[in-house]
C-alpha cells in the first residue's frame, strides 16, 4: 500500500480539470488524492527535449513527451503496429492527440477558449438535431467566468469583437495584437463580409497573471511554452500541495471499485513496477479525457456491472466527437508572414451559426499562425537549389504560404464507439478501440457550405495556388464518451457530471458534452469541472 492510500476525495487525472475541482475541494476543506499514470517532469525538460527534436518532428504535439512504457499515449507512427495505442476503424479516423504527463494535454495545447453561444445548447430544441444540453447558457456563463479568472483568459473588451457577446464580467486581461499575416486576413475577410476576430485564449497578454509572466511571441506554444505565459495545468501542481493535496505520479488507474449499495469505494492502481495498489476515498471524479474515462469505466466491468462502472445506459464509450477540419494550404502572390506571436490568435466565428444548422454543420475559420520555416524547407530542398538560392526560396515560401482550417461541429451518434479491443499495453491492460465517422451533417457542411467558403477567402488572399487536405482531420478535441442528459436511459451523468449509476461519482470534462459547437472544446470542459466542484463540494460537506 502506498503512504497514503485514502482521502475524502479521490482524483483520477491532473489535467486542468482535476486540478480545478482539486483547488475548489482543498479551498473548502475537504482532503484530495491525485493519481497521475504517467510522469513529473519539469518545463525545461519538455523544452529541451522540442530543441532536440529533428526538424520532420518539430510540427508533433506530443513528440517533446515520450511515453513512459506503463502510460502509454498516441505518438507519430514507427512503422510497427504493435506500437500504436490507438485501434481505429472506421470511415474516418479518430486519430487523436494526448499526453499522459502531470499536468495533462494543457501541456501542448494551443490556448483557445472559445465560448459555446446560447443556441449552441439547444440544437434540438432550435434546429431538430444532436442533444440539448441539460440546462441552458446562463446556467453555464457564470462558470465560464470563473474560467476565464482561473485560467487567465485574455480577450477583446468591445462586445463586438467577443464570442459571444452575452458575457456578465469582462476578461481578465486584453488581447493579444495580430501578426502581420492575421492582419492581412482580416482586412481580406472583411471584404467579403466576414470579422475575423481576437481569439480569446489561455495567455498573458501583456503583464504577469497567477504568477506567470506575458506572452513574448515564441511561437512554439504547440508543443510548450517555454516560459510558461499560456496556461497549463503543470503550472498549479506545487500549488495544490502546498495546499495539502497528495499527488501519486506513475500511477495508472485500472480498475474502478464498486460495492453492493452501487457506491464507488475505491480505486485499484499499478505503479511503474506493475505493483498493484488500492486508494480508498467516499467521493470520487474520474478527470482522464474522454478517451481513457470511458475506457477505465469499461475495464471496471463487476457482476453488478457487467457493461461497465456507470454505464446501465450502455452511453460509455459512445457518441464519440471532436471537430473535424479541412485545411487550405495556400501559395500566395504577396507575402504574409504568419508566426509572429501565439499559433492561433483569431478567427471567423459567425460562420458557426445560423438556420442551416437543421441540415448541415456549422464551420469556424482561422488563419493558422505558426511559423511556417519548418512545414516548408522540406519542399524548398526539393527544388534542388543549394546555398544562398536555398536559403532564399525558403524565405519566400515562409512569408508566401499560409493555412486555412475549417473546424466543424458534429452530432452526436451511438456508432461513434470507443470499446476495448484485444490488443494490450505493456501492463496487459486494453488498448483502446475507436470506430469513426464524422456523418453526414459534416460532409455535408463541407460540399456545400465550408469548402466554397475557404475558397473564396483564398481567392481574395490572392492564392497562386491552393492543395485541399485528402480527408478529415481531428483537432484533438476530444467530447462525448460520458455524454450528459436528463434521462438515465440515454446518458451517462447528470447536469453536474454525476453519474446516473453512481452517487459518489463525478465525470466531468469534454466527455459529458452532449454537443461540440465549432470552438475549441476546453473552455466548456473547465467551466464544467467547475459546476461539478460545485456540486461536489456541498455532497462532501453534506450540505
Amino acid at each position: 500500500m502506498t503512504p497514503t492510500s485514502s482521502a475524502d476525495v479521490i482524483i483520477v487525472g491532473t489535467g486542468v480539470v482535476g486540478i480545478v475541482i482539486a483547488e475548489e475541494l482543498l479551498d473548502a476543506g475537504v482532503s484530495v488524492l491525485m493519481l497521475e499514470a504517467g510522469p513529473r517532469v519539469s518545463r525545461a525538460q519538455i523544452v529541451e527535449n522540442f530543441r532536440n527534436l529533428p526538424l520532420g518532428l518539430k510540427g508533433s504535439a506530443s513528440s517533446s513527451y515520450p511515453p513512459r512504457p506503463w502510460a502509454p499515449h498516441p505518438m507519430p507512427p514507427t512503422g510497427n503496429p504493435d506500437d500504436t495505442y490507438l485501434q481505429l476503424t472506421g470511415p474516418d479516423s479518430y486519430d487523436q492527440t494526448f499526453i499522459r504527463y502531470a499536468g495533462g494535454s494543457t501541456w501542448h495545447w494551443a490556448g483557445t477558449c472559445w465560448r459555446m453561444t446560447p443556441d449552441d445548447l439547444r440544437l434540438h430544441s432550435l434546429y431538430g438535431v444532436g442533444r440539448d444540453w441539460a440546462f441552458d447558457y446562463d446556467t453555464l456563463e457564470p462558470y465560464y467566468v470563473r474560467t476565464e479568472y482561473k485560467l487567465g483568459i485574455c480577450g477583446p473588451s468591445d462586445p463586438a469583437l467577443q464570442w459571444p457577446p452575452r458575457r456578465s464580467k469582462p476578461y481578465p486581461m486584453g488581447p493579444l495584437p495580430f501578426s502581420p499575416g492575421e492582419q492581412r486576413f482580416t482586412e481580406v475577410v472583411k471584404t467579403l463580409g466576414y470579422t475575423n476576430i481576437p481569439t480569446a485564449q489561455a495567455r498573458n497578454s501583456g503583464v504577469p497573471y497567477d504568477e506567470r509572466p506575458a506572452c513574448c511571441g515564441n511561437n512554439n506554444c504547440v508543443p510548450v511554452c517555454p516560459i510558461g505565459a499560456k496556461y497549463d495545468g503543470a503550472t498549479a501542481l506545487a500549488r495544490l500541495e502546498a495546499k495539502g493535496a497528495v499527488i501519486l505520479s506513475d500511477a495508472v488507474a485500472y480498475r474502478v471499485e464498486t460495492n453492493a449499495r452501487q457506491q464507488v469505494e475505491a480505486v485499484h492502481y499499478f505503479d511503474q513496477n506493475k505493483v498493484s495498489h488500492r486508494v480508498t476515498g467516499k467521493h470520487f471524479v474520474l478527470a482522464c479525457n474522454g478517451l481513457e474515462n470511458p475506457k477505465l469505466l469499461l475495464m471496471s466491468a463487476d457482476d453488478r456491472n457487467p457493461n461497465g462502472v456507470a454505464n446501465r445506459s450502455d452511453q460509455v464509450g459512445r457518441n464519440m466527437m471532436d471537430h473535424p477540419q479541412l485545411g487550405l494550404s495556400v501559395s500566395l502572390s504577396e507575402p504574409y508572414w504568419s508566426g509572429v506571436g501565439p499559433v492561433v490568435n483569431s478567427g471567423i466565428m459567425e460562420t458557426s451559426q445560423g438556420a442551416f444548422r437543421s441540415e448541415h454543420a456549422g464551420a469556424y475559420f482561422r488563419f493558422n499562425n505558426f511559423a511556417r520555416n519548418r512545414f516548408v524547407t522540406f519542399n524548398a530542398l526539393k527544388t534542388g537549389l543549394v546555398g544562398k538560392a536555398l536559403d532564399q526560396e525558403i524565405r519566400r515560401q515562409t512569408a508566401c504560404t499560409a493555412d486555412i482550417i475549417l473546424a466543424h461541429e458534429m452530432l452526436p451518434h451511438a456508432d461513434n464507439r470507443l470499446t476495448l479491443s484485444g490488443k494490450k499495453d505493456w501492463l496487459g491492460l486494453p488498448k483502446p478501440s475507436i470506430h469513426y465517422d464524422v456523418g453526414d451533417y459534416v460532409r455535408k457542411s463541407a460540399e456545400q457550405y465550408s469548402l466554397p467558403i475557404g475558397r473564396k477567402i483564398a481567392a481574395a488572399m490572392g492564392a497562386t495556388d491552393v492543395k485541399l487536405t485528402p480527408k478529415f482531420n481531428q483537432s484533438k478535441h476530444i467530447m462525448g464518451g460520458t455524454i450528459m442528459g436528463n434521462d438515465p436511459a440515454n446518458s451517462v451523468v447528470d447536469a453536474d457530471c454525476r453519474s446516473h449509476d453512481h452517487a459518489n461519482l463525478f465525470l466531468p470534462g469534454g466527455g459529458a458534452m452532449p454537443s461540440t459547437a465549432c470552438g475549441n472544446s476546453t473552455i466548456t470542459m473547465v467551466a464544467l469541472a467547475f459546476k461539478a466542484a460545485d456540486a461536489l463540494v456541498k455532497q462532501a460537506k453534506g450540505a
